[in-house]
């Protein structure tokens, strides 16, 4: 529910065209925001396999791909969806207002 969560303002719509991403880092938490035809997702930028980095990996679709071991989870919702990974990446919401973006942060 939006009211567990607090919205921060991390960007424009400019700042992130169709096919960017940006990197983020909010409460000590690494985040990448992806622009995939014009719709924008965060996940967390840290694969569940062995802790690097994710988001410089490949995007396929709607799936994110692990630079260094293939892992693949989705973008939407998190999911892990090959091994070497067997647990889901965190997803926070989006909201824009007018050329803004938000991002939701679960409240502590």
């Amino acid at each position: 529910m939006a009211e567990d969560y607090v919205f921060l303002k991390i960007a424009t719509l400019d700042e992130i065209p169709v096919g960017e991403r940006l990197f983020l880092e909010i409460n000590n938490e690494p985040i990448v925001l992806l622009n995939l035809g014009g719709t924008l997702f965060a996940v967390g930028d840290v694969c569940t396999h062995d802790e690097g980095p994710l988001g410089d990996g490949e995007i396929d679709g709607y799936q994110i791909v692990c630079p260094r071991h293939g892992a693949r989870f989705d973008v939407r919702t998190g999911k892990a969806l090959t091994l070497p990974a067997v647990v889901d990446i965190p997803v926070y919401p989006i909201r824009i207002e007018g050329n803004e973006v938000y991002i939701g942060i679960k409240r502590a």
